[in-house]
């Protein structure tokens, strides 16, 4: 499966896709219509080369996607809402957008301080009430890991039975099936769409996943004693822990690779809490989604050239192993018999000579080696003469002119003095002694 770059998010009632520098969001409003509206995004990281170095880019997409998630989120909220409180909110004065980043700021904020507060500070805490009872730190680095887990499991399973969120699973389905259709070459199509798998490799749950358990390995590697320091390296990193994870995720949504898509596995897992199967008219939010940032049927004739390529490449290869006769060569009598014997009639025979030339082993390798060898030697040995001919020449010329540019530097070194004598003043003049 060839990766397409775009992702998504399901969002309520809608899909958000992006793709690069752009992003989309289509919502199906409460009247059926499906509404899609468009964004131009610029990463940091094109800013900065510094943000594009491994973990430190995952870290920057981590903050930059969870940004996008809850504005996106804030967009299709309002079309929940009733028309007419719509039609009030319109008409009151509209928020600046200096505001706007405030409160997305201030929403990721709270957003990412719950998360540490529930996922990794809780966990931490009750690991901690054990330590009377058990003195093994790799035991508590278990029972920690093992409250983790279940905390972020039974998060997913409560909040699966709300209906707004049973329909957001829904949309997370639509979004994967469309985005799988898309990598898998064919037409963007609701009969098409309907029969893809509704598991990603590169989803955001499976990041999720390997969040913990990235933080779990990092956690029983490192050991302090202090209460409080422990929980401030653990709060520290966050960041080294999601961009490490980053790291994998694309390495597993990139690689086709049997034991890489088997450690990839368990985020796939996860995906069956975090998806449900949607019906068409989420596949048709979804596929307006992709089409308003994605350019498919160019994408789908890129895939069709590569494939042709792959496949006259390995036909080639086979040729050349096999050694079979190609197939629009003709099959016929005259053909294979012209692999056979000679003619007796038109024949020649051969003299004792021939046969003793074409019985005459030929030059071995070593010999050619040799002989090249040779070659090259006598090669440098000629441009090596050459060389010492020219500096004697060289040199001959300059002791040729060695008199001459003798007598000019002394005549100058004269007329240098005869200057300096005449500059002097009275009193500089050397006195005559008497």
């Amino acid at each position: 499966m060839k990766s397409s770059g775009i992702g998504g998010q399901a969002v309520l009632e809608g899909v958000m896709m992006r793709n690069h520098d752009k992003y989309a969001v289509a919502v199906r409003k409460p009247d059926g219509e499906i509404s899609v509206k468009n964004w131009d995004t610029r990463s940091i990281r094109e800013r900065n080369i510094l943000l594009r170095l491994p973990i430190i880019r995952g870290v920057v997409a981590f903050i930059e996607s969870l940004v996008l998630g809850i504005k996106t989120l804030t967009y299709s909220s309002g079309f929940l809402e009733e028309e007419e409180e719509r039609s009030l909110q319109q008409g009151e004065t509209q928020v600046s957008d200096r505001r706007e980043v405030l409160e997305n700021v201030l929403i990721v904020t709270l957003s990412i301080l719950l998360a540490i507060g529930f996922f990794m500070i809780l966990p931490f805490a009750v690991s901690e009430l054990f330590r009377g009872k058990v003195h093994s730190q790799t035991m508590l680095t278990v029972i920690e890991a093992a409250l983790k887990m279940l905390l972020f499991l039974g998060y997913v399973v409560a909040i699966s039975f709300l209906s707004d969120i049973k329909r957001t699973f829904m949309y997370h389905g639509a979004e994967h099936k469309t985005i799988n259709c898309v990598e898998n070459g064919l037409d963007l199509t609701v009969e098409n769409v309907r029969t893809q798998s509704r598991y990603h490799r590169r989803c955001g749950t499976s990041f999720l996943l390997v969040v913990m358990i990235v933080s779990i390995i990092f956690f029983m590697f490192i050991r302090i004693d202090n209460l409080w320091l422990r929980m401030l390296y653990r709060i520290l990193l966050i960041p080294v822990v999601a961009g490490v994870s980053f790291e994998f995720i694309q390495f597993v949504g990139n690689s086709d690779n049997p034991v890489v898509l088997f450690l990839g596995k368990p985020g796939m897992w996860l995906q069956k809490l975090t998806t449900r199967e949607p019906d068409d008219g989420m596949i048709e939010v979804a596929i307006a989604s992709v089409e308003a940032v994605f350019d498919w049927r160019a994408y789908q004739a890129g895939i069709r050239k590569e494939l042709s390529r792959r496949k006259r490449h390995k036909k080639h290869r086979e040729r050349e192993e096999k050694k079979v006769i190609p197939e629009d060569i003709v099959q016929d009598a005259d053909y294979e018999q012209s692999f056979a014997a000679p003619d007796p009639e038109t024949s020649m025979e051969l003299s004792a000579e021939d046969e003793k030339a074409f019985d005459r082993p030929q030059e071995s390798k070593k010999a050619e080696k040799a002989s090249t060898a040779k070659k090259s030697r006598q090669k440098r040995k000629q441009r090596k003469r050459r060389l010492q001919q020219h500096r004697r020449n060289q040199g001959q010329k300059r002791r040729r002119n060695l008199p001459q540019q003798r007598s000019r530097r002394q005549k100058r070194k004269r007329r240098t003095r005869g200057l300096q004598r005449q500059r002097r003043r009275p009193w500089q003049k050397k006195r005559r002694s008497l």
